[in-house]
């Protein structure tokens, strides 16, 4: 007796076996890792991708949504693990994984991401000591909160102005951004400094995003980066005019000694006293 064969079209089969995939629960959050190749990123923020090993090739895809959560730009080459769900593409009767998740396998998604703009803003001329502006010798000044008192010490004369501002989380990028114009537009400063105290990379990003790194090189007022510890690296200190390497030292970089000028003073002039250039400099706050 022959056995009755089943007849069906091409759709009505790719719709079955994306049942078939979309059923199984294992195939519904699963983590692949393998090396991004063909990688294009489309206009419509969708990034498209095959992710593969020494034996076999995956299709994948991550739409806008999930690609907006990135910190780092997919390349070919690079390592991945990716977080998704497998399912059937019916119109080309192809499987794919659809990326909800993607982090590096192996360098931090942070680190990645601040070694491609540093590249990309160092090859735009962004980094170029053409583009460097001189300090002041006497500045009015503009500090930071843990910066007041050197400055206050080192320099009386100094009228300091101060612009909160959040420097970590999501908000922090723009509003230093912000600040940065403010004090551009109403030329409020003869010398900015930007920065905070020490922390992790992911306490210190918001002055390695690019809104930062640009409104900084479109400074027309001359900027010391004073951006965490010493061993901190940011893009804002690749792109301002000085950095400095704690907040207390961008406060002894922006404005001179009124010991050191009454130093000078004297050996130019035997007369000059101390309270001379204490009074000269209580003359001049603004």
């Amino acid at each position: 007796m022959s056995q009755e064969v089943l007849t069906v079209t091409v759709s009505q089969l790719n719709h079955y076996i994306k049942r078939v995939i979309e059923n199984n629960s294992y195939l519904k959050n699963i983590w692949i890792k393998g090396e991004i190749s063909n990688c294009k990123l489309h206009h419509s923020g969708h990034i498209y991708l095959t992710l593969k090993d020494d034996a076999s090739v995956l299709k994948a895809v991550m739409f806008r949504g999930a690609a907006a959560g990135l910190r780092f730009l997919p390349e070919n080459g690079m390592k991945v693990l990716a977080r998704g769900r497998v399912s059937v593409y019916e119109r080309d009767g192809q499987y794919q994984l659809y990326i909800e998740e993607m982090q590096p396998d192996g360098v931090g998604a942070l680190h990645i991401a601040y070694e491609q703009l540093k590249a990309r803003l160092a090859e735009e001329g962004l980094f170029d000591e053409q583009f460097k502006q001189p300090l002041p010798k006497y500045p009015a000044g503009a500090a930071v909160r843990d910066i007041i008192h050197v400055l206050g010490r080192r320099f009386p004369a100094a009228h300091l102005r101060v612009r909160p501002v959040l420097v970590q989380g999501d908000q922090a990028s723009a509003q230093i951004a912000d600040a940065i114009a403010f004090f551009n537009k109403y030329k409020l400063a003869d010398v900015l400094i930007v920065g905070r105290g020490g922390g992790s990379i992911e306490d210190l990003w918001a002055f390695n995003e690019e809104i930062v790194a640009r409104a900084v090189f479109a400074s027309d007022i001359p900027i010391i980066s004073a951006v965490g510890h010493e061993t901190d690296f940011t893009i804002c200190d690749f792109v301002a005019d000085r950095r400095a390497p704690t907040p207390s030292a961008a406060a002894e970089i922006a404005v001179p000694s009124v010991a050191e000028l009454h130093q000078r003073m004297s050996a130019l002039c035997p007369r000059s006293s101390t309270r001379s250039i204490i009074n000269w400099s209580a003359n001049h706050k603004c």
